[in-house]
């Protein structure tokens, strides 16, 4: 099922999406309003509900504008170095450790949303990745926990401010920017999908730039819930980025960083698309 929060005539609503359909939830569960979150830690109780309201038609796609499916995750978080290509294009070796850092909670922009050109730097990057929410509170994860602690799947865009992320040894920094963490266009629940094997590609205004497939991830979705459990409590409606190919603009030679007006688009196969605008910030 593809579950998405959207705005329509001034209100937020979540709904299910069928093909160019939308299934309005928000009214027909009770107590469930605009909050993605209080829908997937009730999921167990609510999903045959769902399914029962699946394939109604209370609006179109073209009629709504989407928003992050979660508006403020309690951990947004982001893996570095986690295809072999972006690391080769990197000029580092292969990690024998998942390398993660936090991402501020307003990087948080929905999938159609514009990201900023920040005032103190020049060089904006893209990076498409695979994003994975959780579903289920879980600690110490086994791999059969891990799997079924993934609620579903949505398509990202990191966006990295590259002379402020490498200014010292933490990557964090250059990942906190404001709207700098665009994804969606909506949740596909995790029983649809196979996180290992989606083509993944990035574009900029038109030209390709990204273009590789989940299987190539060093430490897929299901590895890193066990991991990050050994540190931390994960939570329903955590949001995690799982790394980018390679074909980054920093990487070129010479690099192409983003600009003003340029547009961004991620597609994900299986999953769906967003396309975000540069303005300045």
């Amino acid at each position: 099922m593809r579950l998405a929060r959207y705005e329509l005539e001034g209100q937020v609503k979540i709904g299910a999406v069928e093909g160019e359909s939308i299934a309005q939830l928000s009214s027909r569960i009770g107590h469930l309003g605009n909050d993605m979150i209080q829908l997937i830690e009730r999921w167990p109780e609510l999903r045959d509900h769902a399914e029962r309201l699946r394939g109604k038609v209370d609006c179109r796609v073209s009629d709504v504008t989407f928003l992050a499916p979660v508006e403020r995750p309690g951990k947004l978080w982001g893996i570095g170095l986690n295809y072999k290509d972006h690391i080769e294009e990197s000029g580092g070796a292969i990690p024998e450790d998942q390398t993660w850092f936090a991402m501020a909670n307003t990087t948080v922009t929905g999938p159609f949303g514009d990201i900023e050109l920040p005032r103190v730097s020049t060089e904006l990057d893209y990076e498409a990745e695979l994003v994975f929410v959780v579903g289920a509170r879980v600690r110490y994860a086994t791999a059969a926990q891990a799997r079924d602690a993934i609620f579903g799947y949505c398509v990202g865009n990191d966006v990295s401010v590259r002379d402020w992320q490498f200014r010292t040894g933490q990557f964090s920094i250059g990942k906190a920017f404001d709207t700098h963490a665009p994804y969606g266009p909506w949740i596909v629940t995790a029983d649809e999908i196979d996180p290992l094997a989606l083509p993944i590609r990035s574009f900029v205004n038109g030209e390709l730039r990204q273009q590789s497939s989940t299987r190539h991830l060093l430490f897929g979705p299901v590895q890193q819930v066990e991991h990050l459990s050994k540190v931390m409590t994960l939570e329903p409606g955590d949001v995690f980025f799982t790394g980018t190919p390679g074909g980054v603009g920093a990487a070129m030679k010479p690099p192409k960083y983003l600009e003003v007006g340029d547009q961004v688009r991620v597609e994900i196969d299986g999953i769906g698309h967003i396309e975000n605008t540069v303005t300045k910030g």
